[in-house]
């Protein structure tokens, strides 16, 4: 018999090839309260991207996405990547249509760790007709008040 262990990695690398994912560039325009310029938004937007986007400076952060027309979603995919600082982030998803004020699709915490937890990878299974704007906002760190936690994304995609 022949075997093998297939490893999360594998698994990973044969969702996003078959995910249909929408090409943000085109149908949408970007929106951040803040960005550094080593790490623009397009490199969380688009496949080829790396390194991710990063705020330019500590506190929430709201990367908005508008689209052109409204679209049908029905994935959602964030990345958040952090290895030197130990923080509890909250992170807030929501939707807009035709008209009206945003609706919460999630709301949700997690505790960084340099010598644990690093990689926080999300995929909502939503379904959304007539979507105008996904907005994320994002709390780097809901802890004392005190931290210089900056805010960033490495992925998002949107199905």
């Amino acid at each position: 018999m022949r075997k093998s262990i297939i490893g999360e990695d594998t698994l990973l690398a044969e969702r996003e090839t078959s995910e249909t994912w929408l090409d943000l560039v085109a149908l949408a325009a970007v929106e951040v309260t803040s960005e550094d310029p080593a790490y623009p938004i397009e490199a969380a937007l688009v496949s080829s991207g790396t390194g991710g986007w990063r705020a330019a400076a500590p506190g929430e952060q709201i990367v908005r996405l508008r689209f052109d027309s409204a679209q049908r979603v029905r994935h959602i995919r964030l990345e958040v990547d952090e290895r030197s600082l130990e923080r509890t982030q909250e992170l807030t998803l929501s939707w807009r249509g035709e008209t009206g004020a945003f609706h919460e699709i999630v709301r949700q915490q997690w505790n960084f760790s340099p010598s644990g937890s690093t990689h926080e990878c999300e995929n909502y299974r939503v379904t959304l007709d007539a979507v105008r704007a996904l907005e994320l906002r994002i709390k780097p760190d809901i802890g004392d008040g005190a931290s210089e936690a900056i805010a960033s994304l490495t992925k998002l995609r949107v199905g």
